[in-house]
């Protein structure tokens, strides 16, 4: 098979994690973008890396790059590619664009010039033209145009790849299934631990530590892809992936707790809808009351910050966990996520790591705490007597 160009798309702070698994699948010539990662590979590739990569949200095939002098020339340009070779009669699309350019302040303006370019190549070539559906299209097409630089791409996933299809109900702010997945990937666990979310809400982090401890692909709930729709699609390559061997036996302990019976509720129904009930241990648990259900484990959190809390109320909840890791939880790794830096100071404990990563629009600091018996200098000196 033929290889080409694909970009994978993602949020800030797991481009380096997403190429990581770009390159574990096979990917070529892999080089890290803002918020994407781009690579070569075959027809092959381009479905395992829509199945396969737990951090990405889009997988995108270039078909045309081109350089714009002024705003007649996107049309122009556009309506010369080969859409009849993408696109069929009878099939529907629809447009994502991105765009920052002087040229086109008005981002539906350039998303417009390049629908009339597809709509006009098709009546030419065909005397027909092809539906526009904004809501469920057939094919997506991605335009970037940064300046006078447009990329147009296919998107081969179709929906948002944190779109997994195992979510069946969601808490007040359930964390996106991609930055989930890439929280639990930077802390570098693979189900070696025990793993524990003392405020889980709707279970996302448990379901997407448990798929990762189990070597369940990311793409095996969904419903299906975009490149499905595409005039090459491979049904049989694809079947091939889809039914290949890739769990893996995972012994240890998966638990998660929450305050809300509500929370717990619909966490239940989620994990029951992936088929992880086996791997994953509810309660119903405040955390400032919550005993550690294991020794030595990894604890993995998204407390509540934003607008819904006030800053009193942060600082109040923010101390009393910090006290409860400090006080029962000595021997674990916590890794915490917040968009309140003075929330995160009220925990009391300074963390081994900061990271900035987005939840959603509020800019987060996610950070590592390494809760030790004692102070930290008196576990290092402990140590360093052992050795």
């Amino acid at each position: 098979m033929s290889k080409f160009k694909i970009v994978a798309k993602t949020f800030a702070g797991l481009e380096n994690i997403l190429a990581g698994e770009v390159r574990a699948l096979g990917g070529e010539s892999v080089v890290v973008e803002r918020r994407a990662v781009s690579f070569f590979g075959d027809q092959e590739l381009m479905y395992k890396a829509n199945f396969h990569l737990r951090t990405a949200l889009k997988i995108l095939k270039p078909i045309a790059e081109f350089e714009v002098a002024k705003r007649d020339e996107l049309y122009d340009r556009a309506k010369k590619i080969p859409w009849t070779n993408y696109l069929a009669l009878g099939k529907s699309f629809a447009l994502d664009s991105t765009v920052q350019s002087e040229m086109f302040v008005n981002t539906m303006y350039a998303s417009l010039k390049v629908k009339d370019a597809i709509v006009d190549h098709f009546r030419e070539a065909t005397g027909k033209r092809p539906s526009v559906n904004p809501e469920d299209p057939d094919i997506r097409i991605n335009v970037y145009l940064m300046g006078n630089h447009c990329i147009l791409s296919l998107d081969s996933s179709g929906e948002s790849l944190h779109k997994r299809g195992y979510r069946v109900g969601q808490g007040d702010a359930p964390v996106n299934e991609v930055l989930a997945a890439g929280m639990i990937m930077l802390t570098g666990w693979h189900g070696e631990r025990d793993f524990l979310d003392p405020m889980c809400g709707s279970g996302t982090l448990l379901i997407e530590a448990a798929m990762i401890a189990r070597g369940i692909p990311p793409g095996m709930y969904r419903k299906s892809f975009g490149f499905e729709q595409w005039p090459d699609f491979n049904e049989k390559l694809f079947a091939e992936i889809y039914n290949g061997e890739y769990e893996k036996e995972f012994n240890g302990k998966i638990v998660g707790s929450d305050i809300s019976v509500k929370d717990i509720s619909i966490a239940k129904a989620n994990i029951r809808n992936a088929s992880l009930s086996k791997v994953i241990d509810l309660q119903v648990q405040d955390i400032i009351t919550l005993s550690p259900p294991f020794s030595n484990g990894i604890i993995v959190t998204n407390p509540p910050y934003g607008e819904r809390m006030k800053p009193q109320s942060i600082a109040e909840l923010y101390t009393a966990v910090g006290n409860t890791l400090k006080n029962r939880f000595a021997g674990f790794e916590a890794w915490i996520i917040s968009s309140s830096l003075d929330g995160l100071k009220s925990i009391g404990l300074k963390p081994a790591r900061k990271i900035d990563l987005f939840n959603g629009a509020l800019a987060c600091s996610y950070r590592c705490y390494e809760l030790f018996q004692g102070t930290h200098k008196q576990s290092v000196i402990i140590k360093k007597r052992v050795v």
